[in-house]
């Protein structure tokens, strides 16, 4: 159909990928939490536009540029984990804070201090998925196998293969919003919980950032 081979096959590694978690889910799931559902949204739209632009160079053969650049390899990798880095201090930076005053004020002031000042979810986590080399790398190595070379339109295989990638993406983060929606309230109710998940969102950031200065192409 369309050019697209073993279909069953490319669905359920598709699920399999996007129910992994990773930055861009954990910052979706973060801001939801922190900041409701429309800014989640937001932020989910930044990750979806991210996939796509990293979807149209994969099919346009960008990645295999950078998989066969190891100069060029090494920029993007380490400019996507100082990126990284900067947002997990940032959020340890904000955990800390509340932490030394979670005995100050009401606990319903909770979720709004969590959010950085002038925090822009869209910009954010478009830039989080715009610097992942690994990402790039993935969507070449895993669409190619699922396009039949002998298709007379193959930008028409990518189409439909990219489709339901981010189909499935909206199903999974919209899941992750609502799902942050009802940790917001328990975060309302109790500051050093909001406090405690806010450190170890920064955590894991700063996890993902390592992994990615050791990724190789």
């Amino acid at each position: 159909m369309f050019g697209v081979v073993d279909l069953p096959t490319y669905l359920a590694g598709l699920v399999l990928i996007i129910l992994l978690p990773g930055p861009n889910s954990l910052y979706v799931l973060s801001v939801a939490a922190r900041r409701g559902v429309r800014s989640g949204y937001t932020a989910a739209a930044g990750v979806w536009c991210g996939d796509a632009v990293l979807m149209t160079l994969s099919a346009a053969g960008v990645a295999s540029l950078l998989q066969a650049n190891a100069v060029l390899f090494g920029i993007v990798k380490y400019a996507g984990a100082g990126y990284l880095a900067w947002l997990a201090f940032g959020m340890l930076r904000t955990a800390w804070g509340m932490w030394r005053g979670r005995g100050e004020g009401s606990a319903a002031e909770a979720v709004p201090a969590a959010g950085p000042a002038g925090e822009r979810p869209f910009r954010r986590a478009l830039v989080v998925s715009l610097l992942n080399p690994k990402a790039i790398l993935f969507f070449i190595a895993f669409f190619v196998q699922f396009v039949d070379p002998a298709y007379a339109y193959p930008a028409l295989s990518f189409v439909v293969l990219g489709t339901l990638a981010q189909v499935a993406s909206v199903l999974y983060l919209s899941a992750l919003i609502f799902s942050g929606t009802r940790l917001a309230a328990a975060f309302r109710r109790r500051r050093r919980l909001s406090a405690g998940a806010t450190s170890a969102a920064g955590a894991l950031f700063l996890g993902f950032a390592a992994k990615l200065s050791t990724a190789s192409a």
